[in-house]
């Protein structure tokens, strides 16, 4: 089950976080992984060790707010092998409420969090539509569905991500793709312990636990737990499923009373 052999995977935001769990378990599952990340440095780098396992992986440098750059990037994608999955993971955060964001700040995550989502959705549908099919997966959060105190342009972006799963799911129903989102509460990633020692030096145990303990279940989620999910919905199995947004959260949005 959840065999992904002979099918074409992108990638964005592929190389860390739960994009590099992802990478990792799909190309475990026989996928070709297409790494899309604007470090390219890294990508190479996960890309290279995943090939020495014995995988099939590659690497590109891509800013996905630059709509040019992705389109070339995807069709160059294409002209190698059909595309079969698009994993629109690539994002950035922000700390601030409405009255201290600034604007160039809410342009920043605007421009990656959802124009970066639609740039690769505007240039790998016609792909999909032009082979018959694809499966989309696209990246949300729990702060899209629950108000999370000092993520005012982060929330808004992610409630963007839902919207646009929505109206791909709709307007593709006929076309043989399927569209759906994940929504993670915390993941344990590289990114919180560097936000934990920039933000609370010296209180990093204790803010750890704190922010563990927001999840009922009592801890963060681990990026493979991600990955796997992510793999049953961009698998054949998940044939029936569209249209959806998958929360995975330890409990955060319906069990915090």
């Amino acid at each position: 089950m959840f065999s992904l052999t002979d099918k074409v995977a992108l990638i964005t935001g592929g190389a860390s976080g739960i994009g590099l769990a992802i990478s990792q378990l799909f190309a475990q599952q026989g996928a070709y992984v297409h790494i899309l990340e604007l470090n390219e440095t890294l990508a190479q780098s996960v890309a290279t060790e995943l090939q020495n396992e014995g995988f099939k992986a590659q690497a590109h440098g891509l800013d996905v707010s630059k709509q040019a750059d992705v389109i070339a990037t995807i069709d160059a994608i294409s002209q190698q092998h059909p595309i079969d999955i698009l994993v629109n993971n690539a994002g950035i955060a922000h700390i601030g409420k409405a009255h201290t964001t600034t604007e160039s700040d809410f342009d920043r995550i605007m421009n990656v969090n959802v124009k970066g989502m639609y740039n690769c959705l505007f240039a790998t549908i016609p792909h999909f539509l032009s082979k018959g099919g694809g499966v989309i997966l696209n990246t949300a959060s729990v702060a899209a569905s629950v108000g999370i105190p000092d993520r005012f342009a982060y929330s808004t972006g992610k409630g963007a991500v839902i919207a646009m799963t929505l109206s791909v799911a709709k307007d593709y129903l006929h076309n043989n793709i399927r569209c759906n989102c994940l929504s993670p509460a915390r993941v344990h990633t590289p990114f919180v312990d560097g936000f934990i020692a920039k933000n609370y030096p010296g209180q990093e145990e204790e803010m750890f636990e704190k922010l563990s303990k927001t999840q009922p279940i009592g801890r963060m989620a681990k990026p493979k737990e991600i990955a796997a999910l992510a793999l049953y919905l961009c698998s054949d199995e998940a044939g029936f499923i569209t249209g959806c947004d998958y929360l995975i959260d330890g409990g955060f949005v319906k069990l915090n009373n």
